[in-house]
């Protein structure tokens, strides 16, 4: 692969801080994470990625709203406004506000999420909440939790919504490890372990719970930070690797990988990665490949 000779990363140089989703890109391929945290490449929206972010933006609607009043009226009531702001935010969304078929699609999610939890009986502390924390101000984390609850005995809960099916064995690993990623920041963060992390699969209405522990949550530091060291040295020398598998079937810059003949744009020469728009008002949601 031929690279650019890039500097080490110094304190103005440092990588974007490690989130759900670059974790998971850098585990299952380096040159993904290059891709995507360091050359900042982005691909079109697919429907069902489109169709995810309306609903978060839905529910995060539906959350604002007073607990007797969540219902599943409004939650369709609330659709085609969040469909339309999430346009807003995002014109190259692929679909348009009189997109009767997405709007059913959308619809049919919003319906089984129902059939999951109850949301009047919910106390959301907030929604699409961005978190961020550094371990001994030395591995920036963040990340964007969909919910945060806190009961009545004050334990606090993050729930995460997946607008597809629940994942087989292989990738329910891959969901526990982005629950562990958001257990460890809340718990850098407020200094509380929380209660409880659940994945609300809104394709079949499915529910992955998770109860992190202290020693657990430690252990899993070790990793994300030997992770977060391999990335810098990888920064320093730009030799971000692919690692070929199944899931390069779904890769968006499998045209520019060397494992199938690409070549990946020139490495920056200071191994700069540029943060996305801070404050942009919806995210889309990230689906996982169907392995």
């Amino acid at each position: 692969m031929t690279t650019a000779a890039p500097t080490p990363p110094t304190d103005t140089t440092r990588p974007v801080a490690l989130s759900p989703s670059r974790a998971a890109d850098f585990t299952r391929c380096p040159l993904l994470y290059r891709f995507k945290a360091v050359d900042r490449l982005t691909a079109p929206p697919t429907r069902a990625q489109a169709r995810g972010t309306v609903v978060h933006a839905a529910l995060e609607a539906l959350f604002g709203l007073d607990g007797p009043a969540r219902t599943a009226t409004s939650a369709q009531t609330l659709l085609p406004d969040a469909l339309a702001r999430v346009l807003a935010a995002t014109p190259d969304l692929g679909v348009d506000t009189d997109d009767a078929g997405f709007l059913a699609e959308a619809a049919a999610l919003l319906d089984t999420y129902f059939t999951v939890e109850d949301p009047t009986a919910v106390t959301a502390d907030g929604c699409e909440l961005r978190v961020e924390t550094t371990l001994d101000g030395d591995v920036p984390l963040r990340g964007i939790i969909d919910r945060l609850d806190v009961d009545a005995t004050g334990a606090v809960h993050v729930v995460d919504y997946k607008t597809g099916r629940a994942p087989s064995p292989r990738g329910e690993r891959a969901a526990l490890f982005q629950l562990k990623f958001y257990a460890l920041i809340v718990w850098r963060q407020r200094g509380i372990v929380p209660a409880s992390l659940r994945l609300l699969y809104l394709g079949d209405g499915q529910v992955l719970h998770y109860r992190p522990d202290p020693e657990e949550l430690r252990r899993f530091e070790r990793i994300v930070r030997a992770m977060w060291a391999t990335i810098r040295q990888l920064r320093a020398s730009g030799d971000f690797r692919p690692n070929p598998g199944p899931g390069c079937r779904w890769c968006d810059h499998r045209a520019l990988c060397p494992a199938f003949g690409g070549t990946p744009p020139p490495y920056p020469a200071d191994g700069v990665a540029t943060q996305s728009t801070p404050g942009a008002p919806h995210r889309i949601e990230q689906q996982e490949n169907p392995e």
